[in-house]
């Protein structure tokens, strides 16, 4: 006779952001690239089922990430839907996120089902996450003018993760939508007692910033290389598909370019393979991924003229350590609902 399999632990996506600081998420996603440059991780590449129309997606993201006897290897998949015309203002669709989803985890050893969690959550924070240590690695240590361009929650999320890294002293906003930027401004202000200024134009927000964070969902570039400082870095974060990019082509030519995922960059970021089918670069333009760079495999910023680029795609094994980390505290608090699947 086969025995029950253990409850399962429900966590919400309020649970998951009272659990998950970003500090502690920064570690966890800096041990996750270590892990997957020593081999220890299975990172496939993700997939995307469009809908017929294009109105929307499911994604899959599976993967094992490597542990360690504090934190052990966690198995698993994020699950997300992106529906970029779910806009909460706008008055003929549903108030919803544009990306929904779970992170299911598993049993590594036995393969059970163990936790579900909210995604968009573990999404928002880990995502920045991964731009703070790209940051920390690559950023001149003295770089305090932070500009954002767009001001949707990552933005939120950003502007959290650079000042965990750096001494953000100014904040400057630009958005495709006016009105939205000065409410992130307005949240911004009150949440972290700094001076965060909107701009009209991308370029004025750019034109001196230190550090540079792309978080919109454009699909041209809104972001071009004659606007970078020297001395400047870029995390480059929200486009991730092949014929979409943030980014002109001067920027990443100009940049000393960094990534999460060579196999994702390659097949995966626009910002990338735009530029490469110009013939403006090639592969031997990607300098490491994080996970090398930290190892001491590639080399980092080699001066302090430099502009440094982290092209951002976002990967499995970032969702599932965070994952583990908001797990583990949630047992030890006993936050959470355990549902019997059978």
């Amino acid at each position: 006779m086969s025995a029950s399999a253990p409850p399962v632990l429900l966590l919400s996506k309020p649970q998951v952001e009272s659990l998950l600081s970003m500090d502690e998420c920064i570690e966890a996603v800096e041990r996750a690239f270590l892990h997957l440059a020593r081999g220890d991780s299975v990172q496939p590449l993700r997939a995307a089922t469009w809908l017929p129309d294009r109105r929307g997606l499911l994604g899959t993201m599976p993967g094992m990430a490597g542990g360690s006897d504090e934190a052990p290897s966690t198995l698993g998949i994020k699950v997300v839907t992106v529906f970029p015309g779910n806009h909460p203002d706008d008055d003929d669709t549903p108030a919803l996120p544009s990306h929904q989803g779970v992170v299911l985890v598993f049993d590594a050893r036995f393969g059970n089902l163990t936790a579900i969690l909210d995604a968009e959550s573990i999404t928002a924070i880990r995502t920045a996450a991964a731009s703070a240590v790209a940051t920390r690695l690559l950023a001149r240590e003295d770089a305090s003018v932070l500009a954002l361009l767009g001001s949707g929650v990552q933005a939120e999320t950003h502007l959290e993760a650079m000042r965990a890294v750096r001494p953000v002293r100014e904040v400057r906003v630009w958005s495709r939508t006016p009105e939205h930027a000065q409410g992130f401004a307005r949240r911004a202000r009150e949440a972290h007692d700094l001076p965060v200024a909107v701009f009209p134009f991308a370029e004025d927000a750019v034109h001196g910033a230190e550090l540079i964070c792309t978080v919109t969902g454009a699909s041209q570039p809104v972001l071009q290389g004659a606007w970078l400082s020297p001395g400047a870095h870029v995390n480059a974060v929200g486009a991730c598909t092949p014929h979409a990019r943030e980014l002109d082509t001067e920027a990443v030519v100009r940049s000393r370019l960094y990534t999460d995922r060579r196999e994702s960059l390659f097949l995966e970021a626009g910002d990338f393979r735009i530029p490469k089918g110009e013939g403006a670069v090639t592969d031997e333009h990607l300098v490491g991924e994080l996970g090398e760079l930290l190892l001491g495999r590639s080399p980092g910023r080699g001066s302090e003229a430099q502009v440094t680029l982290f092209k951002s795609l976002g990967i499995a094994v970032e969702d599932l350590v965070s994952a583990e980390l908001v797990i583990r505290k949630a047992r030890a608090a006993g936050v959470g609902r355990e549902v019997s699947l059978g």
